[in-house]
């Protein structure tokens, strides 16, 4: 696709965008994604909203109850924009690191950056100095912008030419107090729609991150195909969620969406499964966005106190919706949270590298056990590793394509993820005679044990049915005899051994539902599973983890 003239001074991201014949086919037949060749998808989000529903509309609500008005967060963001253009020199095509906890100010620098034309460049506040200096190497930030609590580990990066502004503090030169006196109007640059507007970094689930650009039409793209016609949001609905800024998920979900629809959203520093489930109840959140294991944990944090249907029905009935991504759903867990809230879980997947949700499905459409169908304006395939496309019942690639596509920062891997148009994710899959995806296992999370093919989740998803597994997670270990031996590692409820007799217990009761080569040969019990920032499972530290069992 012939890229339109930038509004970039800064023409880096350009620069370093994968050759035109690695792109992926992008598709825009849905009504609706027909965008115009100028646009700022800051402008879109916040001065369009505000002309479409009103200033005096929540648009952000924080824990402590302040609520910040679409008119109010016009003008914070609108002033954040004269600072980084005036102030700071920051030009159109910059890159601007934003880093901290999840909060109304964090929002509202991102949008001022996209507003003045910048690149956001968002990580997560509990990265380390090492992993911030690689990151900013690696898009090349010349600014951030960062809330004062979490400076320590960026000035420690020690990136060389890096301008770091804090905000939140009391100092003279904190960017909220260079923007208390600037205007509340700002004229936001005339961006490409093919202007790229982000790079976000993949979560580090195999421990090396891949820099993934997204232009200003894709952001809006995600708002109107997954939330538009999937999802549905109301403007009186209040978003709330685990996910970080820093994840895409989180952007999507706590962000574009609310934002898109003309409602609010929940920003929570503190967005554990406890934290959340209070939460709903204080603030009466509608539409909840985490992963699986928030979901777990939340239905064992309600047994544990004992929660009659009367009480949980009183605590979460202010929700409507609620989106399980991040990694698998199993059945078991779609179930339980049906049992106990009257609930049906929005299974869906999505890719750093696709911006958001690609496959899921909603209300009647579901059926638990399998992801879902391709969104509208996506479309999805499962194909061999030489591209071709296989019958309905046998496994392979999920392969996407849609209006969003890869597009990895100046990275050799760009041509393993993009094959003939479309986007091969890495994920194993089958779909049905109907058209539903159902999710197998990541491809390198397939365990090969004397010749037979073993998916880790499904036996996952056979020891979380146990009463007694709060998390589980299945590896392949190096085997002299078979290749590889399937190893489980499991979390139980408190007051249950962790002993050769539990282990026993749990290999027994997965034989009983699985045929028996899938048990674990081996299971390890841990406190917690390794998880990025952003609470995916990290396979990989599992995998380097010594097979030590009572």
């Amino acid at each position: 696709m012939e890229l339109t003239p930038s509004a970039h001074h800064d023409t880096f991201a350009r620069d370093h965008l994968p050759p035109a014949d690695q792109w992926p086919r992008l598709l825009f037949d849905l009504p609706g994604l027909d965008y115009p060749e100028r646009l700022n998808c800051g402008t879109e989000l916040l001065d369009r909203t505000v002309e479409r529903f009103g200033a005096e509309r929540p648009a952000f609500r924080d824990g402590d109850g302040n609520v910040w008005t679409y008119g109010e967060l016009s003008g914070r963001v609108n002033r954040i924009a004269h600072v980084l253009t005036s102030d700071l020199g920051v030009r159109p095509g910059n890159r601007v690191l934003l880093r901290g906890p999840t909060s109304p100010w964090l929002a509202a620098c991102w949008l001022a950056v996209m507003k003045a034309g910048a690149v956001a460049v968002t990580v997560l506040a509990q990265q380390r100095a090492q992993e911030l200096a690689v990151m900013c190497e690696m898009a090349r930030c010349e600014h951030a912008l960062c809330d004062v609590r979490t400076v320590d580990d960026l000035v420690k990066a020690e990136v060389p030419g890096l301008r770091i502004t804090a905000f939140g503090g009391d100092a003279p030169d904190d960017l909220l107090t260079l923007a208390a006196d600037a205007p509340d109007a700002y004229e936001a640059v005339q961006t490409a729609a093919d202007d790229v507007a982000l790079i976000a970094f993949t979560s580090g689930t195999t421990g090396r991150p891949k820099g993934c650009m997204h232009f200003h039409r894709d952001v809006l793209a995600v708002a109107d195909t997954f939330s538009a016609h999937v999802l549905r949001p109301e403007p009186d609905d209040v978003f709330a969620g685990s996910p970080p800024l820093g994840f895409t998920f989180g952007l999507g979900g706590l962000v574009l969406f609310p934002l898109r629809a003309g409602a609010s959203a929940l920003l929570l520093e503190q967005a554990g499964p406890k934290q959340l489930l209070a939460a709903v109840a204080e603030h009466r959140v509608s539409v909840l966005f985490t992963a699986p294991t928030a979901y777990r944990v939340m239905l064992e944090e309600i047994d544990r106190h004992g929660g009659r249907a009367d009480e949980v029905a009183a605590s979460l009935g202010s929700l409507r919706r609620c989106v399980s991504a991040g990694e698998n759903l199993p059945a078991a867990t779609w179930d339980a949270w049906y049992a106990r809230t009257g609930l049906k879980l929005i299974n869906g997947i999505g890719a750093t590298e696709l911006l958001h949700i690609f496959i899921s499905a909603a209300d009647g459409d579901i059926r638990p056990g399998t992801t879902g169908r391709p969104v509208p304006g996506w479309q999805a395939r499962v194909v061999d590793r030489s591209g071709t496309e296989l019958p309905d019942g046998e496994e392979g690639l999920l392969a996407v394509r849609g209006p969003v596509g890869c597009r990895y920062l100046a990275d050799p891997r760009q041509s393993e993820y993009v094959h003939g148009g479309w986007n091969v994710t890495g994920d194993t899959y089958v779909r049905d005679a109907d058209g539903y995806f159902r999710y197998v296992a990541r491809a390198d999370d397939m365990i090969i044990s004397a010749g037979f093919n073993i998916a880790g989740p499904q036996v996952e998803e056979a020891l979380l049915a146990h009463p007694d597994v709060v998390e589980a997670a299945v590896v392949g270990h190096e085997d002299a005899l078979r290749g590889q031996i399937v190893v489980a590692y499991a979390v139980v409820r408190d007051g249950v051994p962790r002993d050769a007799e539990t282990a026993g217990a749990l290999r027994a009761f997965v034989r009983a539902r699985l045929v028996p080569y899938k048990s674990p040969r081996r299971i390890v019990f841990l406190d917690a599973l390794p998880r990025t920032a952003t609470g995916k499972l990290q396979r990989f530290r599992l995998r380097a983890t010594p097979e030590d069992t009572p």
